[in-house]
């Protein structure tokens, strides 16, 4: 075996069915153990995105809002894996994968609700007076056996530094570059400048620059994307309920096939089950113990009240964004093709077909647009998750300093060269973030349990208690 596929290897060995099991298993343990609580107070979370936190004697330390701390959770989660990983998982699972993304999904709302709570909780201040959290900092300090909480903290450090480099940056300046290549003709190179010189603009400047640049970035993209895919939606809406059938049909039918122009696509619910599990936290990240990181930075004054807030991330990454994805692919007539090789079509090329069905070329350029702009906020996201893991390793304010410069210069590198390896490498280092994680996660499930139903019987219900009284006066 040579190198690459070596590496090939130990991915397909870090997620396999074991991590998916752990990975599901701990959001349907934490969903129990939570009495549901995630999904009851789902409206809550949503609520408390766009409203003003009521008033609390505690006080409330952070560096940036709570709405700018779920975006930047949401620019480092919501990026090409809900263009180009959506289609690849139908391509690969049949579109009854789009079901098991839900299914992880819904389950995943309570791992990152659990991961917020404990980094929020277990946060320190830095000695430049900015929060620290995340889960090393749940390891270290909650963990009641030292040795082991100290050995998990360092370990998953390591692996985030890593995956920093990778699947938060390399992979996604190349996205953008080839994209951009692709659509308007612009040589890697000059984008790759434009990518590192706007990395540096917004990099050097720290947590509370990457909080407001995402603060505007994710909204618009987000916003942007779902009109377009509505737009094709409502065009091929014939063919929509079709789509959806096939969807349901083939997530949980012992084998099945789908049809489209050219070629056809057979998967079994096995299938189905592996890759939509897969992509789906690939794409929302729930349990990986990236986004807590970010949550950590929130001004707030109960750990729980980010965690129903950062918890929505998984709610508008994957039951929102892939799933308007999955049904503009399904319902465009586009899944099943082949190029001309003969060979079936799929990531990005296979998305940008969907939407130029209803949108002719306009909709390769709006793809080319969204991955720019998806891309580019994710490696805004990946660069504060990669600096926090360093600073918990290094101690040195340099450290970081020096961490921002290369980070921008690792971005042209990515933009310039082919990535194939890459990508195998990033996401076996995501994948060994996830363990030390969820292990973390089981550990102090008695930790998150007794902050959640705190919150509820400090804050949630009086408050609905409250609102139910005025409302029958």
């Amino acid at each position: 075996m040579n190198f690459s596929e070596i590496v090939t290897a130990i991915n397909n060995l870090v997620w396999g069915p074991v991590m998916l099991m752990l990975l599901v298993g701990t959001g349907i343990f934490l969903t129990i153990r939570l009495k549901f609580l995630p999904w009851r107070n789902l409206g809550y979370a949503l609520k408390s995105i766009f409203v003003k936190t009521e008033k609390t004697k505690k006080k409330k330390r952070g560096d940036i809002s709570p709405f700018q701390s779920l975006m930047t959770s949401l620019a480092a989660t919501i990026g090409t894996g809900n263009i180009v990983g959506v289609a690849t998982a139908m391509v690969l699972g049949g579109p009854g994968a789009l079901v098991w993304m839900w299914i992880s999904a819904l389950f995943g709302l309570s791992t990152k609700y659990g991961e917020s709570v404990l980094a929020i909780k277990y946060r320190e201040t830095n000695e430049q007076g900015e929060m620290s959290g995340g889960p090393m900092y749940a390891m270290k300090n909650g963990i009641k056996i030292k040795w082991l909480g100290s050995t998990m903290a360092v370990l998953f450090s390591v692996f985030a530094v890593a995956a920093s480099f990778g699947i938060g940056n390399m992979t996604q300046a190349n996205s953008i570059s080839n994209a951009v290549y692709g659509t308007f003709g612009v040589p890697t190179w000059i984008t790759g400048l434009i990518i590192t010189g706007l990395a540096i603009t917004v990099l050097l400047g720290g947590i509370k620059s990457i909080g407001k640049v995402c603060g505007i970035i994710v909204p618009f993209m987000a916003v942007l994307y779902f009109i377009a895919a509505l737009t094709v939606i409502i065009i091929n809406y014939e063919n929509v309920p079709a789509g959806i059938a096939e969807i349901f049909t083939m997530a949980f039918s012992p084998t099945a096939i789908a049809g489209g122009v050219g070629g056809t696509i057979i998967a079994s619910m096995l299938t189905a089950m592996r890759w939509g599990v897969a992509r789906g936290v690939f794409s929302n990240e729930a349990g990986l113990g990236s986004a807590p990181i970010a949550a950590a930075a929130a001004v707030t004054d109960y750990p729980s009240r980010q965690g129903y807030i950062n918890m929505t991330g998984t709610f508008f990454d994957t039951l929102v964004t892939c799933s308007i994805t999955g049904i503009v692919i399904a319902s465009s007539g586009a899944l099943g093709s082949v190029d001309a090789s003969g060979n079936l079509v799929t990531g990005v090329n296979l998305t940008i077909m969907a939407f130029q069905s209803a949108l002719g070329p306009a909709g390769g350029w709006i793809i080319t647009i969204g991955i720019m702009l998806f891309a580019f906020s994710t490696i805004l996201g990946w660069e504060y998750y990669g600096e926090k893991s360093l600073e918990y390793l290094i101690r040195a304010p340099i450290a970081t300093k020096i961490y921002r410069f290369v980070y921008c210069l690792v971005t042209f590198i990515g933009s310039t060269i082919a990535l194939e390896i890459v990508w195998d490498i990033s996401d076996t280092m995501n994948g060994l973030m996830a363990i030390p994680n969820l292990i973390c996660l089981l550990l102090l499930s008695n930790v998150i349990a007794k902050e959640c139903f705190d919150y509820q019987d400090r804050i949630i219900t009086p408050a609905r208690l409250a609102r139910k009284a005025l409302k029958n006066k």
